[in-house]
């Protein structure tokens, strides 16, 4: 059962569609949030994020997809925002998902790609209701990651110019000050809970090493689990039928070894 929902905010009225589980009177979920890459939308390049909350919600996971402001059907302006903003944006979604009372308030996993992968921590270290982490294809080092994604040009009129435009987003000097300013790695330490990060090696956007850089310093804190998986062949996207298949078969997997209370995940198959 899917349902699209409006979550308004301050500065943006946020699109977000809901994936329900089957569910009996007075039963409470497991909740998934995913959070979006760099200018994103929640249906994800070849509706990885559909695709995804589908399978979850199949498996018993009440999941939540949005769009960030500016981004697919939300109102905005993503350029004009920056880290602060996602992370604010992401944890007016949660205050929304969690008053929902279907919800079990200690099974509450962020799932971020990419750029959504560095908010997703950041917004988790700020946010004690966030019991678990998945991270696909983390951005570790934004300011130099997004830089190198809307390459030289761009970057260089934002600096001189104060704003330029990329693909019709606005990006502004807020936003890339905002990426120089976020240090995801350093922040990992603050997160107590269990974390999984996935990576393609054949990742030509965010390189697979953001995946070790992470595994270490999670590896590093006194509590909480951290396990990492690297697909041989995925790209960014995990794009294939296979590659999406055997990446939420290991993300289902790992969710039911950190959870015994839930069913076993049924390997849906793409």
């Amino acid at each position: 059962m899917e349902h699209q929902r409006i979550v308004k905010t301050p500065l943006a009225d946020l699109a977000v569609t809901l994936h329900y589980p089957q569910t009996k009177r007075g039963e409470s979920h497991p909740l998934i949030v995913i959070c979006h890459g760099f200018t994103g939308t929640r249906i994800g390049v070849d509706r990885l994020f559909v695709q995804a909350a589908r399978a979850f919600a199949e498996s018993g996971y009440l999941t939540i997809r949005f769009d960030y402001g500016g981004c697919g059907e939300s109102t905005g302006d993503y350029g004009a925002g920056g880290m602060d903003r996602l992370i604010e944006e992401t944890r007016t979604v949660l205050d929304y998902a969690l008053s929902l009372d279907c919800v079990d308030l200690s099974r509450v996993i962020l799932l971020g790609h990419s750029l959504g992968g560095a908010v997703a921590i950041q917004t988790a270290v700020r946010d004690k209701r966030v019991k678990r982490l998945v991270l696909w294809a983390p951005v570790a080092h934004p300011l130099a990651d997004i830089s190198r994604v809307i390459g030289p040009r761009v970057y260089k009129a934002i600096q001189a110019e104060g704003q330029a435009d990329y693909l019709g987003y606005t990006l502004t000097e807020r936003f890339i000050q905002s990426m120089a300013d976020a240090h995801p790695l350093q922040e990992t330490k603050r997160f107590r809970g269990d974390v999984l990060v996935i990576h393609g090696a054949s990742d030509d956007i965010i390189p697979s090493d953001a995946a070790f850089l992470y595994q270490k310093a999670f590896w590093l804190r006194s509590d909480g689990q951290s396990d990492k998986e690297i697909l041989v062949q995925a790209d960014h996207y995990f794009t294939g039928s296979s590659t999406r298949t055997e990446l939420l078969r290991l993300t289902g997997e790992w969710l039911n070894r950190q959870d015994p209370r839930h069913s076993e995940w049924n390997h849906w198959i793409i």
